[in-house]
This record gives C-alpha cells, structure tokens and sequence, in this order.
C-alpha cells in the first residue's frame, strides 16, 4: 500500500450491540453505510483490557508486555504509597516523517512527539496527559470559537439513582459531543490542513456506558429504576451525535481514508465495588481477623440490592461505612466537592491522587498485613508483602507460592451473598518471578464472577452489599474497525488483535514503524481472504 490521507476516529468506551440494535432501528445511518462500504474486523484486547490502559496502547502502538506496564496506578514498595501515573510512552506518531494532527486522544504525549500539531486533554475521558496544544495559541483559538468542553462536570459522573440527573448528564454529553464534531472539522480543515495522518477520539460514549448502563441493559440489577428510561434514552442520544460527528468528518474530507475503530467492547461493571472495596476489607479481616467496613446504611431493592437516596453520592456513602480515622473528605468549597454534590463522583481534579477510592484508606494498614488490595478500576490487584521487595515486607520468599496458594483459596471460599454462587471466576498469578514485579503490576490479579456487590466468607463472614458506583464497565466483548477507502475491499475479515489497529495506519500513510510495534497490519488479512 502507498501512502494517503487518513483519519482515525477512535470510539472510546463504544459497545458494538448497542450500535447493531440501532442500526437495526435505521438510527445510525452513516455507522450503518460506512460499515457496509468498509473492510470490518472485530478486535480481541485480550487480557490487556483488564490494564485499562487502551488508549495508551492506541497512542503507542504498545502492548503491556512491550511497554512494561500493566495499570495506571503505580504501587511503591519503599513507601506503601501509590498514584496514578501519566502516559509513559512515546506516540507512535512522532518518529514518523509524516506530517499529523491530534485532536483529544488520550495517552497522546505532545510533549514526546515535537512535530505533531494539535490538541490533548480538551474533554477526554482519562486524558493520561497534560492539558497541551501545539502549537501552544491552539487551545486559545479554539477555546475562542467553541467554549471549554461543556460537559467537564459529568466526564466521571454519578447519576443513576436520579432520573433528571441522567437527563442533565445525557444532554451535556450529546452537546459535547456536538462541539467535538465541529471542532475537529475546523481543526483539520481550517486550522491545521496540511496533515496526512488526522486523529479524533471521541469519549462521550466511555462517560455515558459508564454512567447508565443499566438503561440498556434489561438484565442489570438496576434496569428497574425510575432512571433507566432516561439513562438509555442517554446512552442512544450519544451515539446519535456520534454517527453524526462521522458525517460531518467524512463529508468534509472525501479525499481521505477512513479508520473508525473501538479497542474493546463495554458492559455491565464487575469491578467497581469488589476491587475498590470488598477486596480490600476482605484481605483486612483475612490479616486482623475482624472487620473495618460496616453496613447496614442502605434500603434496597426487593433482591437485596442498595440504594443511594441521599445526595452524598458514592464515594460519601462508602467512606462513612469506614471508620472516622479512614475517612475521605474533599476540602469544602473545591471544585471537585461542589461536582461530587450534584453528581457524585464528578472529575478528578488531581489526576495523580487516587485518595478518593475506598481502598487506599486501607493503606495506613499494608505494612502490617500478608497481602493488600492495591487500588484499582478493573479486576482485583493483590500485593504480596514480600521480604526484600517491600520495605516492611512480612512474607519470606520461601513461603511465597504458599501465600499466594492461601490467597487464592480464601478467595474460592467466596461466594456471591445475593445468588449463593461463587464471586470469583479465576485468580491469575504474575508469570514473572516476584522480585522482577514491577510497581504497576500485582502479584495476583482476581477476575469477579458476575458483578458481585458483597462477598460471603464461610470464616470471615459477610461483606456487603454495597450499592453500585458504575453499572457499566470495560466487561463487553470484541471491539471493531472499520476501514475505509479505494484499497479495501468491503466485507467481514473476522477477528484480529486491537493492537493492529495501529500497524494498519502506519501502512496507510506508507511510512514504515521506526520501532517494533506490538501487532501487525490488517492488510494482510484481507490480502489472505
């Protein structure tokens, strides 16, 4: 293939079925022409979904194992602190020769790429980067013409207890979403027009599955909730600005190839509550045999599910289940704690800081404990204190397997309080010896079964329920891409590795890697059909 003009739409948090039943409905045209005119492929993220990393991979072109880093939370061994880091990598685009532009892609260093040209952290949903424009009169030019990003209150909101809190939500991210569409149309044709490689990503879709997920979920725990109607009518608003974003790109640029893609699927949230808090009390009572979290604040549905009816939202709702001492306060009158009163979780102001989750207030207790739950977005992160690697370190490497053995045994006694079946469908071991761990990476990684929001231990007893933070989460399937131009020939290709997303465009500007990427091009896929 030889080198032509591209434009990479990335879907950030997009679920495919969702899409399907619309298109089915005839309410994404364009997704629906575009994909009838593209080669498609359904894209496996393999167990790098879990990482949470998948816009660092995209930016990168690097799997976990090539990049050395499997979260965005950094653990340090010395000090039993931990932080979310920022993007470690350098874009792939910056060793190109070629000239691109980047408007809002997430992990998208500037800073390590000094000729690309655009715009990071405008509304990105875990931007992983700095606010940066290049050149540096960019933001303020666009800024001038489109506003800050109207939805910056509800990137990370808490809304489902709340019809009319959807509502507001669902209708800040469509205008979002709106506002993005034309921006990036003015960036690319106006403002920078000289490029060969243009990248959008577009995170609405993230902010709005997370949120209100149970909307379109008629099996979700909370699908019967006064907010349901307005969180899915939220959900397929979104993706209805988002199929006319694509038009507006792709009339605007004839000329150019296109690459609409979504690294993984999106779905019910199995994560929040059993890793930012069940795990961490359960491997407390599993060291000081009684219990930290109390419970009992909640009304519940009639299956025994919690809910929040106050308007202390989430994160206030878990910290006074805690003890006093263990407490999370926000500073009164700070942005972030005017957001949490309306929206609950709200932004993060402080990207770094991951003091606000339930289990970093377990931290104070680490050093004194076997094994600790680190924090976590995605599945269970355990931490073995180890001898020699943290600095009070208890477990001596002689009896590391057998500790990890015990763990993973205490975790199988668990089982799910609402359905009596087990909460935890696998428990993986590091494959790296222990000492060669890495402050990102967990000794034991545990994979919930279903979505449990309370564990019953036959020793340690019950703990939970708890109410949901998120419905929605990174659990779905297959991603996609569609690609489409003169050099593809339309039809299904099946199912390739979303780290070849990114080899396929460097083949479509015809410029070679100036490093080892992580897959390899679809071309030779649909070369092999």
């Amino acid at each position: 293939m030889t080198g032509q003009r591209v434009i990479m739409i990335g879907l950030d948090g997009f679920e495919l079925s969702v899409a399907e039943r619309m298109i089915e409905q005839g309410r994404l045209p364009v997704i629906d022409k575009l994909r009838q005119k593209s080669a498609r492929f359904l894209l496996d993220h393999g167990p790098a979904k879990r990482t949470g990393l998948a816009w660092e991979h995209v930016s990168s072109g690097l799997s976990p194992e090539d990049a050395r880093r499997w979260s965005a939370i950094d653990f340090d061994p010395q000090t039993y602190s931990v932080r979310q880091l920022p993007a470690t990598t350098t874009p792939f685009a910056a060793p190109l020769g070629r000239r691109c532009v980047v408007f809002d892609a997430p992990y998208f260093d500037l800073a390590k790429a000094p000729e690309v040209r655009g715009i990071t952290n405008w509304g990105a949903h875990d931007p992983g980067v700095d606010r940066t424009a290049r050149p540096p009169s960019l933001l303020g030019e666009l800024e001038e013409r489109f506003g800050t990003y109207p939805a910056q209150g509800v990137i990370y909101g808490f809304v489902w207890p709340w019809a009319d809190r959807c509502r507001e939500m669902a209708d800040a991210l469509v205008e979002a979403l709106e506002v993005r569409a034309a921006a990036a149309e003015w960036l690319f044709a106006e403002r920078v027009p000289d490029w060969d490689l243009a990248i959008v990503v577009a995170g609405e879709f993230h902010s709005a599955i997370e949120a209100m997920w149970h909307g379109v979920d008629e099996t979700h725990p909370l699908h019967g909730q006064p907010s349901a109607k307005p969180a899915r009518d939220g959900i397929e608003a979104v993706y209805e600005s988002g199929d006319r974003m694509i038009k507006r790109l792709m009339d605007r640029f004839p000329d150019a190839e296109f690459v609409l893609f979504a690294m993984h699927g999106m779905g019910p949230n199995h994560a929040d509550l059993p890793g930012m808090i069940l795990l961490p009390e359960l491997l407390y009572r599993h060291a000081f045999g009684k219990p930290c979290l109390r419970g009992g604040f909640w009304s519940t549905t009639p299956e025994g599910v919690p809910l929040i009816t106050s308007e202390r939202g989430w994160n206030a709702e878990i910290s006074r289940a805690l003890p006093r001492s263990m407490r999370y306060a926000e500073p009164p009158g700070s942005l972030a704690s005017r957001i949490i009163n309306r929206f609950g979780l709200g932004s993060r102001p402080d990207s770094t800081s991951v003091d606000w989750m339930p289990a970093t207030r377990y931290r104070r207790h680490w050093p004194d404990m076997p094994a600790f739950a680190l924090p976590s977005y995605y599945d269970g992160q355990i931490r073995v204190n180890l001898k020699g690697r943290e600095a009070r370190g208890m477990i001596e490497r002689a009896d590391y397997d057998a500790t990890c053995e015990n763990i993973i045994k205490l975790l199988h006694d668990c089982r799910n309080p609402l359905s009596g079946e087990p909460a935890i469908a696998a428990v993986e071991r590091s494959p790296r010896a222990p000492d060669r761990i890495g402050g990102s990476e967990a000794d034991l990684v545990v994979i919930w079964e279903g979505a449990p929001i309370g564990l019953d231990h036959p020793v340690l007893g019950r703990i939970g329920p708890l109410p949901y933070r998120r419905p929605g989460g990174h659990t779905g399937k297959t991603g996609f891409a569609y690609m489409h131009g003169p050099r593809w020939v339309p039809g299904d290709y099946g199912e390739a590795s979303s780290f070849d997303v990114v080899p396929t465009v460097m083949e479509l500007i015809g410029t070679p890697a100036a490093a080892p990427l992580s897959g390899r091009s679809l071309s030779i896929m649909a070369a092999a059909e």
